[in-house]
């Protein structure tokens, strides 16, 4: 999974990359510090992991990942390669999902590139900036797809009609994600690979002494109203307490995390809501070798996700046996569980499910 962090020039991008990375991009109160995209793989924390080392205790312990890319800030004009623009756009173009940071302090000592702070102007800037560039593209397709009418093959006919509506959405000011496509549409819609169309999760960052008064944050309150609109996610973080917590060891972590009257880290929020916006889940191997999560996409059968192991797992796949972790937990041992009749033989129809820990017969 492949996750871009965008958002305007110090809202606190690079300060959130570095904290959830520690990869230590560049972060300065100007403009365009990250010129080329800093890129960081984070291992997706999983106690589930934790618990299946402590019965198998396995020679390693491998959990899944995901890459952040820290975007430069993009401003006002970039479709038209204003500041570093189509740079900027062709690496959103990369990624799976986007990281949409929004300003929600004042601070009169780090600058805004607008001069003040308003989310839903920032976010109109960086949503604008994208749709224009993706009209740029629809304008293109729509004149191969005329010339391709001459044909008379009525497959081209219909993509213009998709192509059409996509247009007149985006001239309205709305991304593509918010609009209603049939299965063969959606096939043919993915593989124009627009901007618009990417799963946005907004990152509203607030100061460190806003964290008790979330709730009566006016900028955090538009953030929600505007992706509550266009059926986003939005997880509220304080960059510069990740950043602060990214340099503490795990019982550090808890104790500074508990003082706060924090549950979790914005890593953890941030890591669950990516999985939910894109529809993944994690299924588990475990043996005195490894112990690993794998993630899929909901809905894989059984096939599929032993090919993401070595695809000789899905060519020769003969059943899954497969335990819910739970149940495995609650049991004590896969021993146990078996003898309860809870590890369970599936076939090539079984759609895997979240926490299933699973061990797959094959023969190539």
């Amino acid at each position: 999974m492949k996750l871009g962090i965008v958002g305007l020039p110090n809202v606190g991008k690079s300060t959130l990359f570095n904290a959830i990375t520690k990869a230590g991009a560049e972060s300065a109160n100007y403009p365009f510090c990250t010129i080329d995209p800093n890129i960081g793989i984070v291992a997706v924390p999983d106690e589930r992991l934790d618990r299946l080392a402590e019965m198998y205790n396995p020679k390693k312990v491998t959990p899944t990942a995901i890459e952040f890319l820290d975007i430069a800030g993009l401003v006002k004009g970039a479709s038209k390669g204003e500041g570093l623009g189509n740079k900027f756009l062709s690496h959103i173009r990369e990624v799976d999902a986007i990281v949409h940071v929004v300003r929600c302090f004042d601070d009169g000592n780090i600058v805004h590139v607008e001069g003040s702070v308003d989310p839903a102007r920032d976010i109109e800037t960086i949503n604008l900036e994208l749709i224009f560039s993706d009209l740029e593209a629809i304008d293109k397709r729509i004149d191969k797809t005329r010339k391709q009418m001459k044909s008379g093959d009525k497959k081209y006919l219909a993509e213009l009609e998709i192509l059409e509506r996509i247009k007149a959405t985006l001239e309205q000011g709305l991304p593509l994600r918010s609009m209603e496509f049939d299965p063969d549409e959606k096939e043919y819609v993915r593989q124009l690979f627009l901007l618009t169309g990417k799963p946005v999760l907004y990152c509203a960052n607030i100061s460190e002494d806003g964290i008790s008064t979330v709730d009566q944050n006016p900028y955090v309150a538009k953030v929600r109203e505007i992706a509550a609109k266009e059926n986003s996610e939005v997880i509220v973080v304080c960059a510069k307490i990740e950043e602060e917590i990214s340099q503490l060891n795990d019982d550090e972590k808890q104790m500074f995390l508990e003082e706060l009257g924090l549950e979790e880290s914005g890593l953890d929020k941030l890591i669950k809501a990516s999985y939910k916006l894109l529809g993944l889940i994690s299924f588990l191997t475990a043996g005195e070798q490894e112990v690993r999560a794998w993630t899929i996409v909901k809905g894989t059968k059984a096939p599929q996700a032993a090919g993401k192991i070595h695809s000789d797992f899905e060519r020769g796949f003969i059943r899954a046996e497969i335990v819910a972790y739970d149940d495995l937990m609650r049991c004590g041992s896969y021993a146990a569980a078996r003898e309860q009749g809870l590890v369970r033989s599936e076939g090539k129809d079984y759609v895997m499910q979240d926490g299933d820990v699973t061990l797959f017969r094959f023969n190539v």
